[in-house]
């Protein structure tokens, strides 16, 4: 692990400053598309450079007013190295787990309200046989049924990133969801399209009608095609910088 002085020489670098602008851009289009609560959950992206530290929102600051300067930078034991704001406790738990157990670069929790909403059914979560937006995700998902409050504490966030199973998206029975990625811009197009697919399943289950499902070989192949053509993800987020 580097020393305090190069901590800080690391988080003004020109590539971790990259990745903050990044991680903050992230934050704003999720609280442009409705995707944030209040002054809760979190994202993070790992420095590339195998230390196991990670950039991470602050605590207590709305997500659309987050900016690069806002971003700090933690340790995998939560201790937080560079940044003028402090860290909230459920962040460390949670990152530091999936980030150190599940290997992900970039690991995005939200509490957004269609996926979350499944998350309380008891299937606890997406059908990625509906919808051609829930078929980008077939193969990809796990779920955590066994919610057990507060992550408080190092071994609550183990436990999600065990239950994970190595997915890219895992639904928290009653709680919500996260999305990982090994970068931010194929997460949070990942995030974006998964609170679309969720919307239509919940908005076509009101209707009472029976649903429609393709066959899994279908669901499986536009998976593949989907995850083939990422620069649309690209495309997507340096719209969102444009943007916002």
């Amino acid at each position: 692990m580097p020393n305090p002085s190069s901590h800080i020489d690391d988080f003004h670098s020109e590539p971790v400053g990259r990745l903050r602008a990044d991680l903050a851009l992230a934050l704003r289009a999720a609280a442009h598309h409705g995707l944030a609560e209040g002054v809760c959950n979190h994202f993070s992206i790992e420095l590339p450079d195998g230390s196991g530290r990670f950039l991470l929102n602050p605590r207590g600051l709305l997500w659309s007013e987050v900016s690069a300067d806002d971003i700090v930078m933690i340790d995998g034991a939560g201790s937080r190295l560079a940044g003028r704001h402090e860290v909230e406790p459920t962040a460390m738990f949670i990152h530091a787990a999936i980030h150190r157990i599940a290997g992900k670069a970039c690991v995005l929790h939200t509490h957004m309200p269609y996926a979350m909403a499944l998350t309380l059914t008891v299937d606890r979560t997406l059908d990625t046989t509906l919808s051609q937006t829930a078929m980008r995700f077939h193969g990809r998902v796990a779920v955590d049924a066994d919610y057990n409050g507060l992550a408080l504490d190092i071994a609550e966030g183990e436990r999600i990133a065990r239950a994970m199973h190595g997915a890219d998206v895992v639904f928290l029975g009653n709680h919500g969801v996260v999305v990982c990625g090994s970068r931010i811009d194929h997460a949070y197009d990942d995030l974006y399209y998964l609170e679309r697919a969720c919307a239509a399943q919940v908005l076509a289950g009101s209707t009472g009608r029976p649903l429609a499902p393709v066959a899994p070989a279908i669901a499986q192949r536009v998976a593949q095609q989907t995850l083939g053509e990422r620069v649309q993800s690209e495309l997507f987020f340096e719209a969102l910088r444009r943007a916002l």
